[in-house]
């Protein structure tokens, strides 16, 4: 074999090994194609290396990469069908050699990327590019050839035949892969939805992704025994968070008991707790059964565990250890199977930093720490939780209210609710006992919510701000009634189009929204 020939022969095994390297490197098959065009531009000297696919949208042909034309250039490359060379191509797949660009009618120079100079001695061959006999596309290059096409055209032809192979194995492998991606992504999507669903709690009301969290929390520990301590803000719901972890464990069936902490007296604490004999101290006339024993196979619920006094805790970091405790009064060790569930709005770490708390007590609660978001990290359930109590107390009350007006929706959605859900559950119920008409209008609600942003400064609410939110709610409903139209609006609350007109004006009113609107 002439030693030519094999050097040539050795160049290509080269380039093929090189480009094979960068087709597998990436999921990304732009970036693929682009870096093997421009190894074949480099090592090859074919210039203009292009790789042309049909869209499946449009179903013309379109240059997906080429190396050595400018990206409007490659815009410009789009042919239909049967046209062109590429086009012929990818019509009849059959590769195509141009001997003279020059001189090829077929030949369109789409992009514009080939001035009359370059064309001069100018070659192009094309090859189609296959996967199970279907053609997607073509792989073009540009060649000049010193002494005409001879020997080396074939070569090259030969040469670019493989490379259509390994691109169409590649795109293959790519949209295979991505296509599996993108269903992996579909289903991950249903099994969150599903998963969402699925950890819904009946009795607590929230969509928002902080509740989700809770929510999915709550599921994880609720069949383990470990002690969970849950920590948030007075208000935001952690007695409901605790019946939830006890009804959706597998003591289900058991006992639930509660206990205030901050409710007894010191004195009283541990026989409320723990239980005591007949005589164990002066008034102690009977046996008392505590609530750890009231709780056994089921759950207890120490709400308010910060404010526990200091022989408390000593008393209870034992149960928690040993599982066992003893009455007041009485030597015999109970053994207990209780799941233990603490709540505090303290900061407890601050406490054992103090020596408020017992440092060993505090970590044997803290197993399993559950966060209550506070009201106003969970904004997209106000509305929510707001429609839930509207419905509650206008049942309770035999009232038929149906909905919320947008002012009030405004006002629950601005305000910044320092007392949280029980806040909120307060102010509805509230508004639903003052409420005579269908809506929950604005000016049914507290005047700590009418007062905008001064309630965070802890400012006093005027009667000029109630009375204005007063009008602005009437004159909106006005206009709801009457499909914006502003002199049906005064006709309606028995006043002047004037006057109407003035007080649009001076509350930012835009009647054109309330147009088609009922009430």
């Amino acid at each position: 074999m002439h030693k030519n020939t094999v050097e040539a022969k050795l160049r290509d095994i080269s380039c093929l090994y090189e480009i094979t390297k960068q087709l597998a490197s990436s999921q990304d098959l732009r970036f693929c194609l682009y870096s093997a065009m421009k190894i074949l531009s480099e090592m090859k000297e074919m210039e203009n290396a292009t790789v042309t696919i049909i869209n499946p949208v449009t179903g013309n042909l379109e240059i997906e990469v080429a190396y050595g034309i400018s990206e409007e250039e490659r815009k410009r490359g789009k042919y239909q069908i049967g046209e062109g060379i590429t086009g012929r191509v990818v019509a009849s797949g059959q590769a195509i050699i141009v001997p003279h660009i020059a001189t090829e009618p077929l030949f369109l120079n789409r992009t514009q990327s080939r001035s009359k100079d370059d064309v001069k001695n100018r070659s192009f061959i094309c090859v189609p590019i296959q996967i199970k006999n279907q053609v997607i596309g073509a792989l073009s290059v540009d060649r000049l050839y010193a002494e005409g096409l001879g020997e080396q055209a074939d070569i090259d032809l030969q040469f670019l035949t493989i490379l259509s192979g390994l691109i169409a194995e590649t795109t293959q492998r790519i949209q295979i892969a991505n296509q599996e991606k993108e269903e992996l992504h579909q289903e991950n999507q249903k099994l969150r939805r599903e998963l969402s669903q699925k950890n819904r709690i009946e009795e607590i009301i929230g969509n928002s992704s902080r509740m989700q969290e809770v929510f999915e929390m709550v599921h994880r520990v609720a069949d383990s025994n470990a002690t969970v301590l849950l920590r948030g803000e007075s208000g935001t719901g952690k007695t409901l968070v605790a019946k939830a972890l006890h009804h959706n464990s597998n003591r289900a069936d058991k006992p639930f008991v509660v206990v205030n902490c901050s409710t007894l007296p010191e004195t009283l604490m541990e026989s409320e707790l723990f239980g005591h004999e007949r005589g164990a101290f002066t008034g102690a006339h009977e046996r008392k059964i505590g609530r750890f024993e009231q709780a056994e196979g089921g759950t207890l619920f120490l709400d308010e565990i910060g404010e526990i006094s200091a022989a408390v805790q000593l008393k209870l970091l034992h149960v928690v250890q040993e599982r066992n405790f003893q009455r007041l009064g009485s030597t015999k060790i109970i053994h207990c199977n209780v799941r233990l569930v603490a709540a505090t709005n303290r900061d407890l770490e601050s406490a054992v930093k103090n020596g408020d708390f017992r440092e060993d007590l505090y970590y044997r609660l803290n197993v399993f720490p559950v966060y209550i978001p506070p009201l106003c990290e969970r904004r997209t359930d106000i509305l929510l939780l707001a429609e839930h109590f509207l419905e509650k107390y206008a049942r309770e009350n035999g009232k038929v209210i149906t909905r919320i007006s947008t002012s009030a929706i405004d006002m629950l959605m601005q305000y910044h609710w320092p007392g949280n859900v029980r806040e909120l559950q307060n102010s509805i119920e509230r508004a639903v006992l003052i409420c005579d008409g269908d809506a929950l209008k604005g000016y049914h609600l507290p005047p700590s919510l009418q007062i905008g942003d001064n309630g965070r400064d802890g400012g006093q609410f005027s009667l000029q701000s109630v009375v204005e939110n007063y009008e602005k709610e009437l004159i909106i409903d006005g206009l709801k009634r009457n499909n914006g139209n502003q002199t049906k609006t005064a006709k309606y609350l028995g006043t002047s189009l004037r006057i109407i007109n003035y007080k649009i004006h001076q509350y930012a009113i835009e009647p054109k929204k309330y147009k088609l609107q009922t009430a």
